[in-house]
């Protein structure tokens, strides 16, 4: 078994290389009865817009059933990175039924991104540019790195443990994510398009869409280019798609699970981000458990996930049409 190794902070990361023959599948739907609990910070920024979980859901399930236009975009997105498309259907609805309400047109996503045209701001924290924090020698290693993914994957393993919740050279950094910190120019918690995609996460995948699509690559420098990126539909669904794909590939890589036919775990993803770490996590948790003579333990849905899974078939519903 073929074994890859990356080095981030000393610490070691072996990805054994699974044969498709060798991977367990994780069959579709949900493996508890009942939802986990959802966050309470997504409970009370829904009861604060005077709405609901149900209402936003039947709102973001009403935008896709009445936009056949949309549909086939998202088709076209999820064929490109040979992912089925019910997976980019579910992080999208998850996205819009714990998060921010949907729109009621997708016209509004367009008018949203071209306001970034004249829109000045830069990624930037405590008056010190993204492009002037990475050049702090903390970051170096992450220049050995081949890839945008691998880079930015680098990067913010490094805030996490050089910075994050740190005062270094006399600067007291935030106890917050590296994205939430440096990508979030106008206020937390912004809405970021369609997928409620985060601009790091685009960065990360930018090398893989532009190979794929031949799209322009995303340049951190430019803040405007990627909220642009984000915010316009007929774009961002290739970067959903692609970050979807990134959490497959990762799961069959790392911990030996086909998660594809469970849109449920994939949202999940979406979601929570960091797929490499998390089935690293769960591949050394079913190392130790095979060694103790105990059956591997599955990939989980949070509640996300859950609500996906559980309307599968009616989500599935909305691609049925040619």
């Amino acid at each position: 078994m073929a074994l890859r190794h990356c080095m981030v902070l000393g610490f070691s990361l072996s990805v054994a290389a699974f044969s498709a023959e060798a991977l367990e599948l994780v069959a579709a739907g949900n493996h508890g009865a009942e939802q986990p609990p959802v966050p309470g910070a997504s409970s009370r920024r829904t009861s604060a817009g005077g709405t609901t979980f149900d209402a936003k859901y039947a709102k973001i399930y009403g935008l896709l059933e009445s936009d056949a236009a949309l549909r086939t975009k998202i088709r076209k997105a999820a064929a490109l990175f040979g992912i089925a498309p019910i997976h980019v259907i579910g992080a999208i609805v998850g996205e819009h039924t714990y998060n921010v309400d949907a729109y009621d047109h997708l016209q509004t996503y367009y008018v949203k991104a071209v306001s970034y045209l004249e829109s000045s701001f830069s990624f930037s924290h405590g008056g010190e540019s993204l492009a002037s924090f990475l050049e702090r020698p903390q970051f170096d290693l992450c220049d050995e790195e081949a890839g945008s993914h691998e880079v930015w994957s680098c990067r913010e393993a490094v805030w996490d443990k050089a910075f994050r919740g740190r005062t270094v050279e006399g600067k007291r950094f935030p106890d917050d994510r590296f994205s939430a910190v440096f990508f979030q120019p106008f206020y937390a918690g912004q809405t970021f398009g369609i997928g409620q995609l985060n601009p790091l996460t685009a960065l990360q995948v930018t090398d893989m869409v532009h190979e794929v699509t031949g799209l322009e690559k995303l340049d951190y420098g430019d803040a405007q280019q990627v909220y642009r990126t984000i915010m316009n539909p007929d774009i961002t669904l290739y970067y959903v798609a692609a970050t979807l794909k990134k959490a497959i590939d990762a799961y069959a890589d790392i911990a030996g699970f086909d998660i594809s036919s469970n849109p449920g775990l994939t949202a999940t993803l979406y979601n929570v981000g960091n797929p490499e770490t998390r089935a690293a996590r769960l591949a050394t948790e079913n190392r130790l458990r095979r060694k103790q003579g105990r059956a591997p333990k599955l990939p989980k849905v949070n509640y996300y996930g859950w609500l996906v899974n559980d309307k599968q078939e009616e989500l599935e519903a909305l691609l049925a049409d040619s």
